[in-house]
């Protein structure tokens, strides 16, 4: 069983040791947003894994799970008590109230963005001092402890954005300390893969779930749509389009970013999966058009290529990846035709933001001669998969299902023994769906907008020269091969 807790639902699904959908269910997540405030509640996120577990588990007859693992959203941290009660609000991946915390943070020696759990925490415990047994609690930590009835180690993925440091194994207590987080308030560590308990008689209750199965240590979401793609093999990337972009790839070193717009998790099998988190996605369509059916919008947009209108569709306020710019805003240049034209350029947008990311890990030496999938909600559109595949300009894989709750599932597999490696378990699990090759016309089509984005992003500021520089190499490349 995998569990993902993503922005706006918590998803479970049951697999079968050979990629069958047993059983799925999924339950809706509220929140509170005002401008770079974004909480929910921490008991808000356990009522929906109950309701999406067992709608999972509704038509199946009763028996053991083999293991289950929860993945959550990059960087959203909460204090709890020494028993997991909540005393905060969860503080969202992409809350900005953190910005002195981070200041202070970076004069510490630490490299961290504002949206990172670390400076986040420190914003609660400015807030909410801590007293005995106050414990610094990962969004997915709070449900493993309903789920084993105790608290639990965290996974060294879910802890990077925290301060965790993945080459030496340690957390860095001297400047921790000196933040406000004391030795007792940490977690101790573990590598995701690692068993951290058993659902208890009270799991089993609240949730389905038998007592007695294993309890598996998750990756963040980004990491689980990485597994879930079945991309594990050395210079590939998984490219996961929802409500934000997240890219992430596989390399037998990580990749050194001096800005810390590229971080590094570690794999179970002690590779590094290094990627960045982009504020453009899917949210900025259903911000702008919020009554819309994709489906028929799509099927205008082909007429609008490229759009009118040139857009950088950041969901809110800040970018964090292919640069870091706290001040950026979404920006549409031009005026569309019309309401088509202006989701064409919402589409198109992205899509040009995702071809800077790339030319971004490749200006850090990252490779990228493997294999590239797409997953995430925004992949369900066959025209914009199409779209983007021809705005990069090369072959696209996309898994047969692609969401971070299977690699939940595929890494719950791993860790509880069903398979040598996590890419086994994945080669069982994982199946791909069909393959797409750009249009070397329409790559073309879209290149003057992509340098023309590359251009304003510059000029505003955001976009460092040299990285620029690269990207119109890139493209000059491209545009010649």
């Amino acid at each position: 069983m995998g569990i993902d807790l993503g922005t706006q639902s918590v998803r479970a699904v049951l697999v079968g040791d050979d990629g069958d959908m047993l059983g799925s269910g999924a339950a809706p997540l509220g929140g509170s947003r005002d401008g770079v405030r974004h909480e929910q509640s921490p008991d808000d996120w356990w009522e929906a894994v109950r309701k999406a577990v067992g709608e999972a588990l509704r038509d199946r007859p009763r028996g053991a799970i083999g293991a289950l693992a929860v993945c959550g959203t990059s960087g959203t941290v909460l204090l709890t008590d020494g028993a997991g009660r909540p005393l905060t609000p969860g503080l969202m991946y992409d809350d900005g109230r953190a910005t002195a915390e981070t200041a202070l943070a970076r004069d510490g020696g630490l490299r961290v963005q504002p949206t990172w759990a670390l400076p986040k925490a420190m914003w609660l415990l400015r807030r909410h001092p801590a007293t005995g047994g106050v414990r610094l609690t990962h969004q997915p930590d709070f449900i493993v402890s309903r789920l084993v009835g105790g608290c639990t180690p965290t996974d060294s993925s879910h802890a990077l954005k925290t301060g965790y440091d993945l080459t030496t194994d340690t957390w860095p207590h001297e400047k921790l300390r000196a933040l406000g987080l004391a030795f007792g308030m940490l977690p101790e560590v573990v590598r995701p893969g690692t068993k951290l308990g058993e659902v208890d008689a009270d799991g089993e209750a609240a949730t389905g779930i038998p007592a007695g199965t294993p309890v598996i240590a998750g990756m963040t979401d980004g990491c689980a749509a990485q597994i879930a793609s079945g991309s594990l093999g050395l210079g590939s990337w998984n490219s996961v389009l929802g409500t934000t972009l997240v890219l992430k790839g596989v390399t037998a070193e990580p990749v050194h970013d001096s800005t810390g717009v590229v971080y590094n998790h570690r794999a179970p099998d002690g590779s590094w999966l290094p990627g960045g988190a982009s504020g453009v996605g899917a949210g900025a369509l259903a911000a702008a058009f919020p009554d819309a059916d994709p489906a028929s919008y799509d099927a205008l947009a082909h007429a609008h290529e490229p759009s009118t209108a040139l857009a950088y569709p950041l969901v809110s306020r800040g970018e964090r990846f292919p640069f870091l710019a706290p001040d950026a805003a979404p920006f549409l240049l031009g005026s569309p035709l019309s309401d088509a034209d202006h989701w064409a350029a919402l589409l198109q947008g992205v899509g040009h933001t995702e071809r800077l990311c790339l030319d971004y890990l490749d200006h850090l030496g990252a490779p990228q001669d493997g294999t590239l999938t797409f997953t995430g909600g925004g992949s369900r559109s066959a025209y914009w998969n199409q779209l983007r595949t021809d705005i990069l300009g090369r072959t696209v894989h996309i898994p047969r299902h692609s969401e971070p709750a299977l690699g939940m599932a595929v890494l719950a597999a791993y860790g509880a023994g069903a398979a040598p490696t996590l890419a086994d378990a994945a080669g069982r699990m994982v199946g791909l769906g069909h393959v797409l090759r750009p249009d070397p016309a329409r790559t073309a089509r879209f290149l003057g907008p992509y340098l023309r984005m590359v251009d304003e992003l510059e000029r505003r500021g955001w976009l460092p020269a040299p990285v620029a520089a690269h990207a119109r190499i890139r493209a000059d490349a491209l545009e010649n091969s």
